[in-house]
């Protein structure tokens, strides 16, 4: 079951009659087309969350000269967004450190509920992409503080609650390219300033035991705390003859330990199979970023990015997942 509060408003669609998968796509996607916004050339990779009596989203908006930020959004039902024409404006943390701020690019980002604050974590372009952190109370104040990590890094996703007393964050090392390897790892701070007690999560599998996430993984949505442990979505690479190819695998992670992986599963729960996960700017890519999720009925719904171009839905229950991943784990 899941640990948490209950979101009896959530997007929700009942699975396809004729449907065996884990996880199963929502009838009417793309929710956000590529020109949501006035000068977009693509929303993808986003993330959102509950807000008031509707939800909150920060959406990574390619604009028409391929510049890569994030808009905040507003949507009374999670399938029907209002997102920002313009890019959030984020204030520093502290105004005394010129270097608190700099940013050339924002993109995939999350957001995390921890207390009172939303916190929003993105790639950031300083020097290389890094992990930028930010926060807001309202989302209409937007505040950056100090990036997470060294260059280059990617894919930094927080704990929803405190770990040990410290934030926690699972992250991908990398490198200025387009990392040709990439393990996730565990990190913790007391401030989230200064990081340390990194710990090795997941790596590779290569390409004899599960080519889907043979190339690189990366961590996706806020992990889903349940009584099992952390559920973690994440993304896994295999390189095609066709180039790269994203898709979406589970996992179970330690709940007080969340750098022992407890399960971890080999098939993958969805692949790029539909016109608008294999057409677009970046053919062939399901790549997750966030959920929601009710702890009464234990549902799920999964937003995730489709082709680098729009964003779409899916749904699962926590039951189902855990049970898939227990079941086809290859540990």
């Amino acid at each position: 079951m899941i640990i948490g509060e209950e979101l009896s408003n959530m997007p929700w669609e009942d699975r396809p009659e004729n449907c065996k998968d884990v996880v199963w796509r929502y009838s009417k996607n793309p929710i956000i087309k590529r020109d949501a916004t006035k000068n977009s050339n693509s929303i993808f990779n986003s993330a959102v969350i509950p807000f008031k009596d509707g939800f909150a989203g920060v959406f990574r908006c390619d604009n028409k000269c391929r510049e890569m930020n994030v808009h905040v959004g507003f949507s009374k039902d999670g399938i029907n967004w209002d997102i920002n024409d313009e890019p959030i404006n984020f204030k520093s943390a502290d105004t005394t450190d010129p270097e608190i701020g700099i940013s050339k690019y924002k993109y995939d980002p999350r957001v995390c509920k921890i207390d009172d604050k939303y916190y929003i974590t993105w790639c950031n372009g300083y020097h290389g992409p890094t992990i930028g952190v930010g926060y807001t109370e309202d989302f209409k104040t937007f505040y950056q503080t100090e990036n997470a990590f060294l260059p280059f890094n990617r894919n930094g996703v927080l704990f929803p609650k405190k770990i040990n007393g410290n934030f926690a964050m699972l992250s991908r090392p990398s490198d200025n390219g387009h990392t040709p390897f990439g393990d996730i790892y565990y990190s913790e701070s007391p401030d989230l300033k200064f990081w340390g007690k990194h710990r090795h999560v997941m790596t590779t599998t290569g390409i004899e035991i599960s080519p889907w996430q043979s190339t690189k993984i990366g961590a996706g949505p806020i992990p889903i705390e349940t009584d099992e442990g952390w559920l973690l979505i994440y993304h896994g690479v295999l390189t095609s003859c066709n180039g790269y190819v994203y898709h979406m695998g589970s996992a179970i992670l330690d709940k007080n330990e969340p750098w022992k992986v407890k399960f971890r599963s080999r098939p993958y729960i969805l692949s790029p199979q539909t016109q608008y996960e294999c057409v677009g700017d970046v053919p062939n890519v399901v790549f997750p970023c966030a959920t929601l999720h009710d702890s009464k009925t234990g549902k799920i719904a999964i937003y995730y990015g489709a082709a680098d171009t729009v964003t779409a839905l899916a749904f699962t229950t926590v039951e189902e997942l855990i049970k898939f991943t227990k079941e086809n784990s290859m540990i």
